[in-house]
Formats: C-alpha cells, structure tokens, sequence
C-alpha cells in the first residue's frame, strides 16, 4: 500500500492550477456577454429536411473570375448568394447587375470592409445603409442578409443588423479556394 503526502506547497500548486484554470475559462467569454447575460451569435446554419448546400461567396476586391462563375454555376442550375461590398459594387455594378440577373441572391458585406465590432452604432449602421441603398440602385432588392468582414462579431453589431430588419449570416465551412476547378 502507498501513501500519498500533501504538503501545503502540494495544496497551494493545484489551487493555483484550478485557480489558473478558471480564470482562463471565463476570460474566454467577454464582459458585454456576462453584464447582459448572453452571448449572441449569427446564423450559422438552418434545418431543413432537404438534403441541401447554401454556397456563398464574398465580393470585396477583384471581379476578374466573375463572369466565369457566372458561367459556371448557370451549366449546372446553381443559384448562390454572393455577399458583396459596397466599394466592390461601385467599381463593378456591371457585376452585380450580371449576378442578380442570372438569379443569385445579392446580399451585404458591408460598405467599406471594415472590422465592424470597432465601430460605433452610428458607424455600423452608415455602413450597413450606405452597402444596402447601391445594391437595392442596381438589383431593386433591398438586402436582408449581412455578412460581417473577417468573421468579426459582437453582440453589439449583431443588434445593429437585427435593428435595421437584417440577419447576420456566417459561414460553417470554409474552403479558401481561389480557384474552382471542375
């Protein structure tokens, strides 16, 4: 039989490991989420009992591959959402007039790109407003979905969106492909 001896240095390492360890667990989670009581989150992915793939793209810097996309998804009956950038629509409404008239789905990126939680409400909203009235000039759709740049949230911005009749979508799968190749 053995015998295991705690001595106070023993006891004194795990509790600062425990201690460790739980401060570490809840500094994962922000202050606006505990003083408010809950952590918001986008629109992840929907149920449905179809057996179905929501494909997305994001349009914020070149349009050199867009008319091939076009091209492509059209051969194969595919509709996509394509989240763009106000900035985008200004150099290419050409574009985003060719993706809505093949039956895509034109949807915000915001208007400028930026790191959305960093702004104010008043920013948010501008840029939100100012991506949506160039979308709805070309497409005469107004955007319900937004797409936050760099995947970069907070409860603050997602009460943005929700504010002005919008939803905050994310991707669930990433693939970084520059290049489909079929």
């Amino acid at each position: 039989m053995r015998y295991f001896v705690i001595t106070k240095r023993h006891l004194t390492v795990a509790v600062s490991l425990i201690l460790g360890a739980v401060i570490v667990f809840v500094g994962a989670f922000s202050y606006e989420a505990f003083a408010k009581g809950e952590r918001k989150v986008p629109i992840y992915c929907v149920e449905s009992d179809k057996k179905t793939v929501a494909l997305s793209f994001d349009a914020a810097w070149g349009n050199e591959d867009t008319a091939q996309l076009i091209e492509i998804l059209g051969k194969y009956n595919i509709k996509a959402t394509f989240f763009v950038v106000g900035s985008w629509v200004d150099k290419f409404p050409e574009s985003v007039k060719q993706l809505s008239d093949a039956g895509h789905e034109i949807h915000n990126h915001s208007n400028s790109h930026p790191h959305m939680p960093q702004l104010t409400t008043a920013q948010m909203t501008e840029e939100l407003n100012n991506c949506n009235d160039k979308i709805e000039a070309i497409t005469n759709k107004r955007p319900i979905l937004f797409r936050a740049p760099y995947g970069d949230y907070n409860n603050s911005m997602l009460n943005t969106v929700t504010s002005l009749g919008m939803y905050t979508i994310q991707w669930d799968v990433e693939t970084l492909a520059t290049k489909v190749i079929m």
